[in-house]
């Protein structure tokens, strides 16, 4: 369990940095800039504790994959960027496959502790 809170860390703070990458205009604005240093250095921090107890392919994934979810959304709602029906399709296909990859790995940690 403390596995996925280290990961649900990780990818609210690499939100974090990536909007603040955004605020910082190409790093010309100090305090953002300073937000996507520590967003990003404390995503990066949380998802190495996180990979103590979840397997790289899934917690990568996961990492990536809500991470480039909630960046967009953030984009939509905070920065009035465009919403096309391929976006969401997209977005949701992003989803999916996190959901899948997390269910392949549960069948196979189940198959392995009935073999040991």
């Amino acid at each position: 369990m403390t596995g996925v809170i280290y990961l649900s860390l990780a990818i609210a703070l690499e939100t974090f940095g990536s909007t603040m990458l955004k605020i910082s205009e190409g790093f010309t604005v100090l305090w953002p800039s300073i937000g996507v240093a520590i967003g990003f250095l404390a995503s990066f921090t949380c998802l190495s504790f996180a990979l103590k107890t979840i397997p790289l392919s899934t917690a990568y994934a996961t990492w990536s994959g809500v991470g480039t979810a909630l960046t967009a959304l953030i984009g939509v709602f905070a920065f009035q960027e465009s919403l096309s029906l391929i976006k969401v399709v997209a977005l949701v296909l992003v989803i999916v496959g996190i959901v899948i990859l997390n269910k392949a790995k549960e069948k196979s940690d189940g198959e392995a502790e009935e073999a040991a």
